[in-house]
């Protein structure tokens, strides 16, 4: 079938303070349900149930100090615990790789940083701590709050395994794209929450861009709700 548009081109507190061997801490405990405990959005009128995994918030933040990044590479080097690695020539900023949580960061010497590999924006925050509390150890003086922004939330999920009809769903829904030669998903654009899904034949949804968990979760209720409207959902399995 051809397509019916274009679409509009050019999308709390952490520590790494050592535990005893063979011993948990309340905190690993936290830290691992917020890294197993997939969100879920229920609707209180039909009882829809979606289950979307947050894989990935990337956040950036503001120390408001300078950060002497060779100084902390040379004390970190050799570290048990902590992976760093730094080569200005190729790269301004310092890799800071952590297991308590299992995040990356990015360190550069005007005191910002970039977190990756959070799966959700309360681990940013354990990971945000985390970072200043090996900064301080490490010389580095800072006085200020943190200014922490979220940049972007990826998730990802399924429409309670109901297939959808990409083609059809492509005709009838404005800001999409799908071109299934060059890629197997169908590109869909909301303006509100301002986000990026892509759809897959088989019910398998990633979201890109939310700024807020709440986002990602308004996203796929509205997109589940489009398809509904269009009849784009191939099977009558919904189990609602």
């Amino acid at each position: 079938m051809a397509k019916k548009k274009e679409t509009a081109s050019k999308e709390k507190k952490g520590t790494t303070s050592k535990e005893k061997k063979g011993t948990t801490s309340k905190k690993e405990v936290a830290i691992q349900e917020i890294i197993e405990t997939p969100s879920q959005i229920v609707n209180r009128e039909d009882g829809l149930e979606f289950k979307i995994q947050i894989q990935n918030c990337v956040a950036s933040v503001n120390l408001f100090t300078s950060i002497n990044l060779i100084g902390i590479y040379q004390q970190l080097i050799d570290h048990d615990v902590l992976s760093v690695s730094f080569d200005p020539e190729s790269f301004p900023g310092l890799i800071l790789k952590t297991k308590e949580p299992k995040i990356s960061s990015l360190v550069f010497s005007s005191g910002k940083l970039v977190i990756t590999g959070a799966k959700s924006t309360e681990m940013v925050h354990v990971a945000v701590d985390a970072v200043i509390k090996i900064l301080k150890e490490t010389g580095t003086t800072i006085e200020e709050e943190p200014e922490i922004i979220v940049q972007n939330i990826v998730a990802s999920g399924n429409f309670n395994k109901r297939q959808i009809n990409l083609e059809l769903a492509s005709m009838w829904l404005d800001q999409s794209m799908y071109e299934p030669e060059q890629f197997p998903g169908l590109i869909y654009r909301l303006p509100v929450p301002k986000t990026v899904l892509l759809l897959f034949q088989s019910g398998n949804l990633v979201c890109t861009g939310a700024k807020t968990e709440d986002d990602v979760h308004k996203a796929v209720r509205q997109t589940y709700d489009d398809l509904d409207d269009i009849e784009a959902f191939d099977d009558d399995n919904s189990n609602l």
